[in-house]
């Protein structure tokens, strides 16, 4: 067992984190509540907004979109768009997910504002988000 294992075990024995630049390298796992309010890019740095919330698909345990608030400007405004989980890459030195698409397609995509969601249970819904990403893949490269 290598030095960083046995602080990963002391960690887990004694639900103390350690810490310092590599505390959680490589990163496979995080919570709902650090995901939701990180900030979105695509890979030029452009800010495509924040992750609002996330989608969990109840039968499968599986997150299927995040919920992305783009647009607004000292919490006013801005459009919501449901972005397959799927299309999201973590940057974990620069602490952000990257999108990558650029600032015109999301504007294009389906969206809905604050208050008025969709009904997340019509399939027919996420079949169209689904789709207008599908329609253009991109490369999943790893960051």
């Amino acid at each position: 067992m290598n030095l960083r294992e046995t602080k990963y075990e002391a960690d887990n024995q004694t639900g103390v984190n350690h810490e310092g630049p590599d505390a959680n390298n490589p990163v496979k796992r995080l919570t709902a509540h650090s995901i939701i309010g990180d900030r979105v890019e695509n890979p030029q740095g452009d800010n495509l907004g924040k992750i609002d919330d996330l989608m969990v698909n109840l039968q499968t345990g599986v997150i299927e979109y995040v919920v992305l608030e783009s647009g607004t400007f000292l919490g006013m405004g801005g459009k919501l768009f449901a972005i397959p989980f799927r299309e999201l890459r973590l940057n974990a030195a620069k602490e952000v997910f990257v999108l990558h698409r650029d600032k015109e397609y999301l504007s294009e995509a389906p969206g809905f504002d604050k208050d008025h969601w969709p009904d997340t249970n019509d399939h027919s819904y996420f079949d169209r988000i689904t789709a207008y990403y599908d329609r253009t893949p991109i490369p999943m490269v790893p960051l």
